[in-house]
């Protein structure tokens, strides 16, 4: 059993679990172990833990105290997974301690407020069944990709919950609205023909980045009429571009990776997929769109009665750019808010840390927050 909420931290550090779906640098990939270790953890406080597969080696982990017998519930909701380590200039899995931080990948997104939250339930574990609202502990898979694990969850056990509590590193503040997302790859085609008659040739690279730049004026305009009094206006980026085999070869494909940040306002008027397609029909612009992923934003109201119970606590209000396994459960009938320590500016960097001072006084805000219900 671990001594502290940093001793405890520096064992999820130490376990990889790193999402396997966008280039892990690490052949130490999953959430399985990760989530075996947390299940003898959180039995020897009291839990019954069950483990539900969503992947193949890919488990979401329910821990309760107390049994589903009617009383209002609610979860306590880390992710997992951390994104992959390539580039980073530490020990991804050292979880070292200096200059009063712990560093190590996941430190801060999201061991650290995993860590935070399950030190509270430790500190509460003599109360935890007998509290009149029940308190589970619900670890996601695959938050990094393609938030499988939430959405499955959301299905199955979503009636069951009154409100959640999902770890991210917001500074300890209430974010209780989040733009969504919506990700999708989109590709030019062309002719292939030898370099020296490019006119026998159809450019699919020069098509493409054609395409982008008009795209980037005319959608980026539309998008900004999108606004929310917290969030600010919905934003696209281009993320990635890819294209080509060989400089003396007219390349005949070529395909570009889009992020479109969505406000609630720009959901209200159909989404982002159908401005993006409207938008392309428009300006006939010469592109398809493949696999889009649309994921919805959250906004939960703060005069709901657990915010109300966090404010009282000492937490305050916030919104993010940012998108999270919350939004899911919130789609799903669970209202839900995000929260933990750390920064989200240290979240993914290539020497991630958190400030050990935050990770006690996450620790301790959950214990207290806990002890109000």
């Amino acid at each position: 059993m671990s001594q502290d909420v940093v001793t405890l931290l520096q064992q999820l550090v130490r376990i990889p679990s790193v999402n396997p779906d966008n280039a892990p640098g690490t052949p130490h990939t999953g959430e399985e172990t990760l989530a075996v270790f947390l299940s003898g953890w959180l039995e020897s406080i009291g839990a019954e833990v069950q483990l539900e597969e969503v992947r193949t080696g890919r488990p979401n982990l329910i821990a309760r105290f107390a049994p589903l017998d009617g009383r209002p519930r609610i979860l306590l909701g880390p992710h997992l997974d951390t994104v992959g380590v390539g580039g980073m200039t530490i020990d991804p899995f050292a979880a070292d301690i200096r200059d009063g931080k712990l560093w190590g990948r996941g430190a801060c997104d999201t061991k650290g407020p995993m860590a935070a939250m399950l030190w509270a339930l430790h500190e509460n574990r003599d109360r935890l069944a007998d509290l009149p609202v029940a308190v589970d502990f619900v670890a996601f898979m695959g938050e990094e990709s393609g938030q499988w694990g939430s959405k499955e969850f959301v299905k199955t056990h979503g009636e069951d919950y009154t409100f959640a509590l999902v770890g991210e590193p917001t500074s300890m503040d209430v974010v209780h609205v989040t733009k969504g997302s919506l990700w999708a790859t989109l590709r030019a085609t062309g002719k292939a023909a030898h370099s020296s008659q490019p006119d026998r040739g159809e450019n699919a690279i020069l098509k493409l980045t054609r395409a982008l730049d008009r795209l980037d004026c005319h959608l980026g305009a539309e998008l900004a009429a999108f606004t929310h009094t917290v969030l600010g206006h919905s934003t696209m980026n281009v993320g990635v571009i890819r294209g080509g085999s060989r400089p003396n070869i007219v390349p005949d494909l070529a395909e570009a990776e889009i992020d479109i940040r969505l406000t609630p306002s720009l959901v209200a008027a159909g989404g982002a997929l159908n401005l993006l397609r409207d938008t392309l029909a428009f300006h006939d612009l010469p592109v398809e769109i493949v696999n889009p992923h649309e994921n919805p934003p959250m906004e939960t109201p703060t005069e709901h009665p657990m915010i109300q119970r966090l404010l009282a606590q000492g937490a305050s209000l916030a919104g993010a750019p940012w998108f999270s396994d919350a939004a899911h459960l919130s789609h799903g009938g669970v209202p839900s808010i995000c929260i933990g320590p750390g920064s989200i500016d240290q979240a993914h960097t290539a020497d991630e840390f958190i400030n050990l001072a935050e990770l006690h006084q996450g620790a301790e805000f959950f214990t207290r927050f806990i002890r109000s219900l």
